[in-house]
């Protein structure tokens, strides 16, 4: 199936993120004659990939052919002021700005590309790399569903997407699903020391981790069943599983934790936006 987005494709930005996408992009069918990329500083993969396939890297947006379909921005929130200004004659009608820059609000890139843009600000996380991730979208008013189609497209080439129509939410999706790989990775780390105390060595407590909680994420995955059916499912009354989730469900154990931890992580998210 090939990916169509009704013209080119420019992506200010090709760090992890930017050049996930632009992987599983080129992998869906996208034309890499029709892709143009901007970075000031673009790694060794990018340059040996615009190489292979066509993929062109320029030095500013004035070297663009024609407007492209869809500005995809996908740089670090601390430098999209300086990078926005020089991007306003860009954003025409006829494009749609994607925004994976986290933290910069709707409005906010409004005030650098004009009230009429039509810009689609999302939250995907890291999974994306491998084709599983989760992004959530909003979209301001002056876009269209054409375009809204095309990011949905360009957007599931990283995994699930979701729209919601309350932006203000995004600072809990940042918290929940943007920084939850995090959390995850974290996880394992924890298990994997916790196995080392239990008396394992370090190799084998590392391998058990890694693979109970991707096999568990998998499997979660393909289950229609809620996490707590799942859950319940491993534990026997009275059992070795029970005995431990006594200790993690107690007053202060996981949910508390996770509870706090998300809260901090949303309440950055609204300090960034401000």
């Amino acid at each position: 199936m090939t990916l169509e987005i009704g013209g080119p494709l420019f992506l200010v930005g090709a760090g992890k993120m930017g050049g996930a996408l632009l992987t599983g992009w080129l992998d869906r069918g996208l034309d890499p004659n029709s892709v143009y990329i901007q970075d000031p500083a673009p790694p060794d993969e990018l340059t040996a990939l615009g190489q292979k396939t066509g993929v062109r890297v320029i030095d500013a947006a004035t070297e663009l052919p024609a407007a492209p379909a869809v500005m995809v921005l996908a740089v670090k929130p601390q430098i999209i002021d300086s990078v926005l200004p020089p991007l306003r004659d860009v954003a025409v009608k006829e494009t749609v700005v994607l925004s994976i820059a986290a933290g910069k609000t709707i409005a906010a890139m409004e005030q650098f590309l004009g009230a009429d843009a039509a810009i689609v600000r999302s939250m995907p996380n890291t999974p994306a790399a491998i084709g599983r991730g989760i992004t959530v979208a909003c979209a301001n008013t002056n876009v269209s569903s054409s375009q809204r189609a095309s990011c949905d497209a360009l957007l599931q080439a990283a995994g699930a997407v979701a729209w919601i129509d309350d932006e203000a939410a995004l600072d809990a999706v940042t918290a929940v699903s943007g920084s939850g790989p995090a959390y995850i990775f974290l996880l394992a780390e924890c298990l994997e020391e916790a196995g080392v105390e239990a008396g394992l060595e370090r190799r084998l407590a590392r391998q058990l981790a890694r693979e109970t909680v991707s096999g568990a994420g998998e499997l979660l995955r393909r289950s229609d069943a809620p996490a707590s059916e799942l859950r319940q499912d491993v534990t026997s009354p009275g059992g070795t599983t029970a005995a431990a989730l006594e200790v993690l469900m107690s007053k202060n154990g996981l949910q508390g934790l996770l509870t706090r931890a998300v809260k901090a992580a949303a309440e950055r998210s609204r300090e960034l936006s401000s």
